[in-house]
């Protein structure tokens, strides 16, 4: 099968020839239709410092993706050849504590898909029967290949009830722009997006948020001016891994706010732990989708119009998979999607 692959520890990945994946007992293999680029990926391709201590290569990476299932283990029965199908990237041991006490996400011995193990950036992928999730037939392939992302976003913005809440968005990469439409279609009242990248926060406009501000030249206590806001953001959804943001996000909270930090820092960050104990604001750190309910309310909202389309912004068949890794790192646009059907 053809697939991108990371032979030896080092920069780079290579579109070649790989062996198709032999499905266990309770294995699923997937015929891959569409992945998606993920932040992960960015750094596998170019061996930076996490990459280099999180990584044994050689390796198939990416852990977006649909398809249709082309064969199923022999003790498979929930599975169908011909399903069309995503996959929960994590899977998870079932006997540590967190397993099993139906904690899934939160599993200490969690293996990663393209990550600890071969992922989807090939033409066939084999995972567990556990991690299958399953899409009706007519799903947008695109759509489809970006739950994984889309998950993280419903899992950080629906952390904390937002109905009539004033939300504040800290990073408008794609998972801000889909925690942004999640917040809209649940009942935020308003929706305030932050970045520095003017091509993203155009995108927070088109799907529809309140305020889109640029905080290399407006600060963000300007927006609660703007809408006539009182006393502060009632819930924080950190999610760009700036040192700045979650700081100035704390100063512009109410009493008893509520903050979910999806962001990984790439340096340390200094938070006003004073503000934090005086004014009673929670801080929850967010990994991963919850297994399965995050994909239960994904399902639900999509179905009851959910619209992140807008946030799928570029396409390419696998051939130019370097042309598609180039357009995801300059970060102008949003989700950027692999075509594998192409042959």
């Amino acid at each position: 099968m053809k697939a991108l692959y990371k032979g030896v520890a080092g920069p780079g990945l290579t579109l070649t020839e790989r062996p198709e994946p032999i499905p266990g007992l309770r294995d699923v293999k997937i015929r891959v239709a569409r992945t998606g680029i993920c932040g992960t990926d960015l750094h596998i391709e170019s061996w930076d410092s996490w990459a280099a201590g999180a990584i044994n290569a050689p390796l198939i990476p990416g852990h977006e993706f649909v398809g249709h299932v082309v064969e199923v283990g022999g003790e498979v029965t929930t599975v169908a050849v011909g399903d069309l199908v995503s996959g929960e990237g994590h899977v998870v041991c079932g006997h540590c504590r967190n397993c099993r006490a139906g904690s899934r996400h939160l599993c200490i011995h969690t293996s990663s898909l393209g990550v600890n193990r071969d992922g989807a950036f090939a033409e066939y992928v084999v995972i567990p029967e556990s991690n299958v999730w399953r899409h009706p037939d007519d799903m947008d392939l695109d759509l489809a290949a970006i739950f994984d992302p889309l998950g993280n976003a419903v899992h950080t913005a629906l952390s904390f009830p937002l109905v009539g809440e004033d939300v504040l968005i800290t990073g408008a990469g794609p998972i801000g722009l889909m925690a942004a439409a999640v917040a809209r279609h649940v009942g935020a009242r308003f929706v305030v997006v932050t970045d520095v990248n003017e091509a993203r926060l155009e995108l927070a406009r088109k799907i529809g948020v309140d305020l889109a501000i640029n905080v290399s030249t407006e600060r963000i206590s300007s927006a609660q001016q703007r809408l006539g806001m009182a006393e502060g953001f009632d819930i924080g959804l950190e999610m760009s891994g700036s040192a700045g943001a979650l700081p100035e996000m704390i100063d512009n909270l109410n009493h008893g706010a509520r903050v979910a930090v999806l962001g990984l820092p790439s340096q340390p960050i200094t938070v006003d732990w004073a503000k934090v104990v005086t004014h009673m604001i929670t801080i929850k750190g967010i990994y991963g989708r919850e297994m399965f309910e995050t994909w239960y309310a994904m399902n639900a909202m999509v179905s009851t119009g959910l619209d992140i389309s807008p946030i799928i912004t570029d396409r390419f068949p696998a051939s130019r998979w370097e042309e598609a890794f180039a357009v995801a790192r300059k970060g102008d646009g949003g989700k950027v999607i692999i075509d594998w059907t192409e042959e």
